[in-house]
């Protein structure tokens, strides 16, 4: 969509000129009739939502899953931050700094439905995983089990911990389309022997988008006295959870992905009997054993991005977690029922709506990753990113709620035309 067919859209939906804050407030407010699985495809409605984002006009942005960039009302309360910040110098450093600090992780606890003395904000998913997998005390030959299919940060993580401590790691493969939750459990629970003191799992897998059945997952390890982590990085503020309702023993997450924060914030959840098993990244002063703030020493960092946490708090209730969910899974459903019609077209995602939200794969049957990305973007004007690995191939396409159908047009004029290339 260009400019001007963008605000001519604004124009015939109503809208004056792109807004924030209480006219975004009166604007959802308009719409507080509809239901959000009606919403998510009213297009008059998320027309004035990306009025509210600054859009580069050089490509159609279906990379979102590495970062949701700001929408404009948060991007100016993070500078403001900046501005307060540098204004007050050492003396917000040393004074209220770590208050600020707890407070944004007690509005995130609430968010993600656990206890404010179970999480802390970390830099990043990386950092909230490798933590718990580089802090437990390991022991040689303890196992540990994961999925070729995690994220590359923390396998090779697990491999550290198998050359320092002599841990033996288990990898399983999980399938882009599974026939039911019972075959993603059992896959696990077979990769588990006495030995195994720690499963990963991935909540949303990120290369394909497809949710696992942490809950199922999670209850039969620990029948099996297994703990269980989560890599929540594609989850959090993207699907509604709760995290204790996942039964799950430690959870990390980006903030920057899918609940828009500057770049440089995640979470750690720490099941509160657990925070003691774990040794900190770095070392930290006298604390309880429980006292989950032990994990939580990085020293100094830009704490304006802390911060800013509130403000991308206060965007994502506003919008309203279910019309957002609603919408991402609206998007891909779109877009993804039509590709899977196409000839030499290769979805790697679930077509069961249940198990995926606004990620997807997709693959040109002979066409390399690589040279499916390139080719989207230098003739179709479409940035995404190759994955070419762990029964893989394709492209993992992220709209975000700014996204309108008319761009995932022409994603499908873009597949269409490429698979008619390929010769069977």
């Amino acid at each position: 969509m260009d400019k001007r067919s963008f605000l001519k859209g604004l124009a015939l939906a109503g809208i004056s000129a792109p807004f924030r804050g209480n006219a975004m407030t009166e604007w959802i407010n308009k719409f507080s009739s509809l239901p959000a699985d009606k919403l998510a495809s009213n297009e008059d409605f998320w027309l004035g939502i990306r009025s509210g984002y600054k859009l580069k006009p050089d490509y159609i942005n279906l990379e979102n899953g590495y970062y949701n960039f700001l929408p404009e009302e948060i991007l100016e309360s993070f500078i403001e931050h900046v501005k307060e910040v540098n204004y007050q110098g050492s003396y917000y450093m040393r004074t209220v700094q770590f208050d600020n600090k707890k407070n944004m992780a007690a509005k995130l606890a609430a968010i993600a439905g656990c206890n404010a003395d179970e999480l802390v904000i970390t830099r990043n998913t990386t950092e909230s995983l490798d933590m718990i997998i580089g802090g437990l005390d390991w022991k040689a030959g303890d196992e540990a089990v994961m999925a070729e299919q995690d994220y590359g940060s923390m396998l090779e993580m697990f491999k550290q911990v198998a050359k320092k401590y002599g841990v033996v790691n288990k990898i399983v493969s999980v399938p882009n389309h599974p026939a039911s939750d019972d075959e993603i459990v059992n896959l696990y629970a077979n990769a588990i022997t006495g030995k195994t003191r720690l499963l990963m799992v991935s909540h949303m897998i990120n290369i394909t988008g497809q949710i696992l059945p942490v809950r199922k997952i999670c209850d039969m390890a620990h029948s099996k006295g297994v703990d269980v982590l989560v890599d929540g990085a594609h989850a959090f503020a993207h699907i509604q959870y709760s995290i204790p309702d996942l039964h799950c023993d430690y959870y990390g997450a980006s903030l920057h992905k899918w609940l828009s924060t500057p770049l440089g914030a995640g979470i750690l959840y720490v099941k509160k009997e657990n925070i003691k098993k774990i040794w900190p990244l770095l070392a930290e002063g006298d604390r309880k054993e429980d006292d989950i703030s032990r994990l939580n020493h990085i020293g100094t960092h830009p704490v304006h991005t802390d911060l800013a946490i509130a403000n991308a708090i206060d965007y994502y209730l506003k919008l309203g977690p279910e019309k957002k969910e609603a919408r991402l899974r609206y998007l891909q459903q779109y877009w993804t029922t039509k590709a899977r019609k196409l000839n030499n077209v290769i979805v790697n995602t679930p077509a069961d709506p249940t198990r995926a939200c606004g990620i997807a794969n997709v693959g040109i049957k002979g066409m390399k990753p690589a040279l499916l990305a390139e080719t989207l973007l230098n003739k179709y004007k479409i940035y995404t990113v190759a994955i070419d690995y762990a029964n893989v191939q394709g492209c993992r396409i992220s709209p975000n709620i700014y996204t309108m159908p008319q761009d995932l047009d022409v994603l499908i004029t873009a597949l269409k035309e490429l698979g008619e290339t390929i010769k069977n």
